[in-house]
């Protein structure tokens, strides 16, 4: 069987600019749970009509200062509707190696923490939370979806689609322009 040269590249392109918003049948991100620090179960549904940023954090990694970042912004927008969900993980390099307990005293007294913080996670392979793995699958990465590092952001409407996937390295403050457009409803 030839393939086809163009055919081959528009696959390929395809990878690298597909805006992620591939549907899940039967799927919507208010029909997950998930643990807060505190243990007390939380639903996603809780977060209806709010636009949310969902990132994994770490406390031992390069990114961690952007918790100031992503605090500055909850700060900014929360009375506007924004929701920040922190979900730690330790499945890089061992990044988050405390508990709950240490989680939370890190993120609020080095940090100044209010968003809602969730109990300690995989994000990647067979344990990976259900609602990562949803994530994931609707807003495919580079080249493979699992998430790459700590820090990695996803971004939802207020209709709780999944619409843009951000990198570790970009940070909170980048994505300014995006939140304020899902916002005003754009």
């Amino acid at each position: 069987m030839k393939l086809n040269i163009a055919t081959l590249f528009l696959s390929f392109f395809s990878i690298f600019t597909s805006n992620g918003q591939e549907k899940i049948a039967g799927q919507n991100f208010y029909q997950f749970k998930a643990k807060s620090l505190q243990g007390k179960e939380i639903k996603m549904k809780d977060y209806e009509g709010k636009v949310v940023l969902i990132v994994n954090v770490a406390s031992k990694c390069g990114f961690t200062p952007q918790y100031e970042g992503l605090e500055n912004l909850y700060k900014k927008f929360n009375s506007k509707g924004l929701v920040i969900l922190g979900f730690p993980c330790n499945q890089f390099a061992s990044q988050e190696p405390g508990n709950a307990q240490e989680i939370a005293k890190f993120c609020s007294l080095t940090y100044g923490v209010n968003f809602p913080m969730f109990s300690k996670i995989d994000v990647n392979g067979v344990n990976a939370h259900p609602l990562y793995k949803y994530l994931k699958k609707a807003l495919p990465g580079t080249l493979t979806n699992e998430i790459k590092w700590n820090f990695t952001k996803f971004l939802l409407d207020r209709k709780g689609n999944p619409i843009k996937r951000f990198a570790p390295n970009v940070k909170p403050e980048e994505i300014t322009d995006d939140i304020e457009k899902l916002l005003a409803g754009k």
